[in-house]
């Protein structure tokens, strides 16, 4: 029999030749891209994938692979396959992005939820980044808006907390475009400088949003003062430094292992399934390219006339625009009076989004384009439970 030893050189060998495989697929599905941009398809073929699904889930279990262990791995490969498209395919539509160096502001200290999800979202795009930590959403876009960054990230919703408010307060008065968006997922933990126990915490340091998002957890924690926090990473420094076993913060288990913190918990959310939307914001907007899907963000205030919002609504049923996100926020100095903000699955571009940008300006007291931006939800690719019955 092979030691331990030699099993695990087998298994490293292994993993060497999957990531050799991994990145060679990675350099297909952008040929797919240039053969696309010749001859202009869109980017996801959901039937092909679908197909391609089908045929490795029989393939697997022949080699007594589990169904769902495939799908899993291949949600994956393919939704970097379709993102890696969208970036390269958007660097030939706007040249001015293809600089291998850019800056990025975001919430916080490094690892803030906000600065990993800044880290991932440039990885498609730059080869290196220069990080502007900022103390408030408001400095995020005074840094974007005087040129001291590039790109600023900010979270705008949580699948577990609903609207990030102060966000969409600020984003009344810039003059910054959305230019792109995504989904990252936050695993809150309860993280600690020294080695402790759950009951000797006394005091816990977060980020507002953290707290309302593991609200039901932290009900359970008794005689626990919480410490409110600019940012998660802002609270994990504060921990470090104290280095005392009856503190903790509220952060990432990746931000936690930047500081030298332990894991004292994890899985503290309300929900399951927690995700941020983030979205990133520049001086210039940008063109989007027409075979990958497109959202368009906008903000629009009303006559005070009953019906008047239905009025602007029905413009975006009648031209088949399907609207995703519909937010609405106080006009800063004029009482009772609201700002509408929309997000719409539509490319500005297009001959609908036109007509009803011109409606609405027609019947609307004001409005606004925020940005015309590639949608990143990439929603998994589904096989037919007869289909898998069959199998």
């Amino acid at each position: 029999m092979a030691t331990l030893d030699e099993i695990r050189q087998d298994i490293t060998q292994l993993d060497q030749e999957l990531l050799a495989l991994l990145a060679k697929r990675k350099g297909l599905s952008i040929e797919v891209a240039r053969a696309k941009q010749a001859n202009p398809r869109p980017i996801r073929d959901h039937q092909r994938e679908q197909e391609l699904l089908v045929a490795l889930i029989q393939k697997g279990r022949v080699l007594g692979l589990d169904a769902q262990y495939i799908t899993q791995i291949y949600h994956t490969i393919i939704e970097d396959s379709v993102l890696s498209q969208q970036a390269y395919l958007q660097s030939l539509l706007n040249p001015q992005q293809q600089e291998p160096m850019t800056s990025v502001a975001y919430l916080g200290p490094r690892g803030s939820y906000s600065s990993l999800a800044a880290r991932k979202y440039l990885a498609r795009y730059k080869d290196q980044v220069i990080e502007v930590n900022c103390q408030n959403f408001r400095e995020i876009l005074d840094v974007v808006e005087s040129g001291r960054a590039a790109f600023g990230v900010l979270p705008i919703e949580n699948t577990s907390s609903g609207s990030v408010n102060e966000v969409y307060d600020v984003m009344q008065h810039t003059s910054l475009s959305i230019v792109g968006e995504l989904t990252y997922p936050i695993e809150h933990c309860i993280l600690t400088a020294v080695p402790t126990e759950l009951n000797r915490i006394k005091i816990l340091y977060a980020h507002p949003q953290p707290l309302v998002q593991c609200s039901h957890y932290l009900s359970k924690l008794e005689g626990v003062r919480h410490e409110i926090c600019d940012s998660s990473s802002s609270a994990m420094m504060k921990v470090k430094e104290l280095a005392s076993p009856d503190a903790a913060a509220i952060g990432s288990a990746a931000g936690g292992e930047l500081y030298g913190l332990h894991v004292l918990a994890e899985q503290l959310a309300n929900q399951k399934e927690n995700y941020s939307r983030f979205i990133v914001v520049a001086r210039k907007p940008i063109d989007v390219v027409p075979q990958i899907p497109a959202k368009t963000t906008l903000i629009m205030s009303t006559s005070q006339q009953p019906g008047s919002l239905v009025e602007a609504l029905l413009v975006l049923r009648n031209h088949d625009i399907n609207m995703t996100k519909l937010e609405s926020r106080p006009v800063q100095g004029n009482p009772w009076e609201e700002m509408f903000y929309l997000d719409v699955s539509a490319n500005l571009q297009t001959p609908e989004m036109q007509a009803a940008l011109v409606e609405l300006t027609n019947i609307t007291r004001y409005i606004k384009i925020l940005g015309c931006y590639p949608s990143e939800d990439v929603k998994p690719t589904t096989v037919p439970p007869v289909l898998m019955g069959n199998m």
